[in-house]
């Protein structure tokens, strides 16, 4: 059973998505909390509903970090946002909803969906059987035998390829004329790694915090510009500290253009985080900052590290022309 909207297509089964017939990146987890959405597509869907078909109700983890980063993936393969959702929308204190119109069926080879069941399954929208009498709306009716056209002769439908081919050299090879607008090319996009941080403070009380905050900063840079940016943060070799950390074993094992790193450390006046934003092919330091926390605590620390990192971003590939 596939589900379409838009778009895409999306194969519950395997976890497949596609936009245009083209594959999309989708990591397991987030796919299955996908493939619940659209199975209750219309209905609000509960934290708890989601925690049990990504984790299963046996499996312990930091499940608030974890949901927030699978709904960020999906969005960000959606490209969709949570201030302006297209597709999932945010219920706050209660779950999430896929509000989109979709189409579940059978995908036949070649001619996409075959409907079943519902068309459009938003909410408050019922399946209603037709009138006696009246056909069934997939069955396609044989036109009147007077509407039927002769068909053309051989040599009108070897003219009209002629035709077609030579506008389309025409087209290929003459020039815009001047004051004529040339259409924009499709905008590169650039893959950032999010490394986990570094708690290098001696303080087992700030490990929580700071594996949080890669979290919290995958999660935010996600749905800054889907189209220019793709965030990977939970890839195996982002997870190494940073002791056996290797650049190039990030930029090789999940294709990424830029790495984030962070750690919080303890200086002479209390508190302190240092970001860096790297360039992977040549592991150049594009940007590095030190935030020095207030009274030595980690109060606001979240908030600073996030928009500090959304900075690089916006200054580093954002700002600059997208092709």
């Amino acid at each position: 059973m596939h589900h379409a909207f838009g778009v895409f297509e999306f194969d519950p089964e395997s976890g497949e998505l596609l936009k245009n017939g083209r594959l999309v990146a989708l990591e397991p987890q987030p796919a299955r909390a996908l493939a619940l959405l659209l199975a209750r597509a219309g209905e609000i869907v509960s934290r708890d509903e989601l925690r049990d078909a990504v984790w299963g109700k046996d499996t312990h983890v930091d499940f608030d970090r974890g949901l927030a980063y699978c709904i960020s993936q999906v969005r960000s393969a959606l490209g969709d946002s949570g201030e302006n959702p297209r597709f999932v929308q945010t219920i706050p204190k209660r779950g999430f909803k896929f509000i989109a119109p979709i189409q579940t069926g059978i995908r036949d080879q070649g001619s996409g969906i075959r409907e079943r069941g519902t068309a459009n399954r938003e909410r408050g929208t019922e399946n209603r059987e037709h009138a006696p009498g009246a056909p069934a709306a997939h069955v396609l009716q044989a036109p009147h035998p007077m509407s039927v056209r002769t068909p053309p002769k051989k040599w009108h439908a070897a003219l009209g390829v002629v035709a077609l081919a030579g506008m389309l050299v025409w087209a290929y090879y003459t020039p815009l004329m001047p004051g004529q607008p040339m259409t924009a090319p499709a905008p590169m996009q650039a893959v950032i790694g999010v490394s986990i941080f570094d708690n290098e403070t001696g303080l087992p009380e700030h490990d929580r915090l700071v594996a949080g905050l890669s979290d919290l900063v995958v999660a935010h840079l996600s749905e800054l510009d889907p189209d220019r940016v793709a965030v990977i943060g939970n890839a195996a070799v982002l997870r190494h500290p940073r002791n056996i950390r290797n650049l190039r074993n990030v930029a090789a094992s999940v294709n990424a253009d830029y790495v984030l790193l962070g750690q919080l450390q303890k200086g002479e006046s209390g508190l302190r985080f240092i970001t860096h934003f790297i360039r992977l092919r040549d592991e150049a330091h594009l940007k590095a900052n030190r935030l020095t926390m207030k009274d030595g605590g980690v109060e606001g620390l979240e908030a600073a590290v996030v928009q500090e990192f959304e900075r690089a971003v916006r200054e580093h590939i954002l700002k600059r022309p997208s092709n």
